[in-house]
């Protein structure tokens, strides 16, 4: 790995400003290469998976990182041009410029749960700001690994993209690699051993993480309309994902009404339940075991699992259809971590304020969602909760948003990338400033208390 970082450093260093042809050329490399290893990449997804949906991993994999590409070569000459700042009457005759300027070398870690997009994703925004990149690709998907590798091969020599794979060892030693920038998509507890690290070396990073996304379903709202609007969201990828709906406040008076619709819809979206060809497995039976431990902590201390299915679970090949958990509290385990997964808690309220206050009280969520046609609820919502983003009417499509920034808040991350805002990330916004002949700095000299200088204090401190 270090010997990886100094070649393409010395890389970097020798072209340390990229045109934007040479950029485009490489973005234009980079979808080539995807649209020419699509089919590899949803077999392998499927293989790592067990079972994975075609469309889960064209959907949410591999479009968006097409779609990104030619959003990014659309506007990325825009982006690059330096932008003029008013230099202000005390610093005139002058110019101000910022210069966006690349970083270097970014690293990327990379998670399990959409391998394709949380890689190709931010590689896309981390060329484009004319940067080099560093892959750490997770262990739990080396099928998909390979795919990408493969791709990545195809594009680019390994002093411009490389990858890296390895387990929790190698992902610990990518993190404390001296980056010019480095992007960890995962965990919260992960995260912070990631900052840690980082901090070492003053890395500046960028964490994506996650947390407990609350579905906020309004009172004015048809709780079969709230629910058709949901669970995909929830369904895709069987929940797998960070911005996925993690619980449910709802009127307490429509619980019934919310667990009738959801099963109903649950089998219009998927007639053959588990054995549907459309809805992906759990990744791997570890994690598997992770969510039947924690299904059975909260019926251990009281919960109700309500299944969308009669026969909810295959514990053979790590399938598990939604399960709704009714009389949840505080101290059980599925209220307490991020679920990520198909189980999903509802937390009934008494009015709109209660639930409000609820998700006030708790750490700020990567992802809010409000089920409502009242635009002033919505204002209030907007106004009184924090997330890292929010859908209404909804839910996890508001990543798709190829010219909005994508970021957590608090412990759901800090910083931002997609679209402008990620080219942001991965530049270094250099103020420059220019002055002519004439040399108006000479003016504020020694020694001090020159008529000129005393007047000029008197104009510029005014009331």
């Amino acid at each position: 790995m270090n010997a990886l970082l100094a070649r393409q450093r010395k890389a970097y260093t020798a072209a340390p400003m990229p045109s934007l042809e040479a950029r485009k050329t490489k973005l234009k490399a980079l979808k080539a290469a995807l649209l020419k290893h699509q089919d590899a990449l949803c077999d392998a997804m499927s293989q790592d998976f067990g079972h994975r949906a075609r469309y889960d991993s064209l959907l949410s994999d591999v479009m968006p990182c097409v779609g990104n590409i030619d959003y990014t070569l659309a506007r990325l000459g825009k982006w690059m041009k330096p932008s003029r700042r008013n230099p202000g009457l005390l610093l005139s005759p002058a110019s101000v410029t910022v210069h966006y300027q690349p970083l270097g070398v970014v690293g990327i870690l990379v998670p399990w749960n959409f391998p394709v997009m949380l890689s190709i994703g931010p590689l896309i925004t981390v060329l484009a700001a004319g940067n080099r990149a560093m892959l750490k690709l997770s262990e739990f998907t080396p099928a998909t690994n390979r795919a990408i590798k493969a791709l990545l091969a195809d594009a680019f020599d390994e002093d411009e993209v490389a990858v890296i794979e390895g387990e929790a060892e190698a992902a610990a030693a990518f993190s404390a690699l001296p980056f010019d920038h480095l992007l960890f998509t995962g965990s919260t507890a992960v995260g912070k051993h990631v900052m840690r690290a980082a901090a070492d070396n003053l890395t500046p990073v960028t964490l994506e993480l996650g947390g407990k996304s609350p579905t906020l379903i309004g009172p004015d709202i048809a709780i079969d309309t709230a629910v058709e609007r949901l669970i995909w969201g929830k369904c895709l990828n069987a929940g797998q994902i960070c911005t996925s709906p993690d619980y449910v406040l709802l009127p307490r008076q429509k619980m019934d009404d919310f667990v009738a619709a959801y099963r109903a819809h649950f089998a219009k979206l998927y007639p053959k339940g588990l054995a549907s060809d459309d809805y992906t497995s759990v990744v791997n039976p570890r994690q598997y075991q992770r969510l039947i431990d924690t299904l059975e902590d909260a019926t251990h201390k009281g919960a109700v699992a309500l299944p969308a299915i009669d026969n909810y679970r295959d514990d053979e090949r790590h399938r598990l259809a939604t399960v709704m958990l009714a009389n949840v509290s505080d101290g059980m385990r599925v209220m307490e971590e991020e679920i990520f997964g198909p189980l999903l808690p509802l937390v009934p309220y008494d009015s709109i304020d209660d639930a409000i206050a609820y998700i006030q009280a708790r750490p700020r969520p990567l992802a809010l969602y409000l089920m409502s046609f009242d635009s002033d609820l919505q204002e209030k919502v907007l106004a009184l909760t924090h997330a890292g983003g929010v859908s209404i009417n909804d839910t996890v499509l508001h990543v798709a948003a190829e010219d909005a920034p994508f970021g957590g808040i608090g412990p759901s991350g800090m910083g931002h990338y997609h679209g402008h805002e990620g080219f942001l990330t991965f530049t270094k916004a250099k103020t420059v400033l220019k002055r002519g002949k004439i040399n108006t700095g000479r003016l504020v000299h020694p020694p001090y208390g020159k008529p000129l200088q005393k007047l000029m204090l008197k104009f510029f401190l005014r009331d």
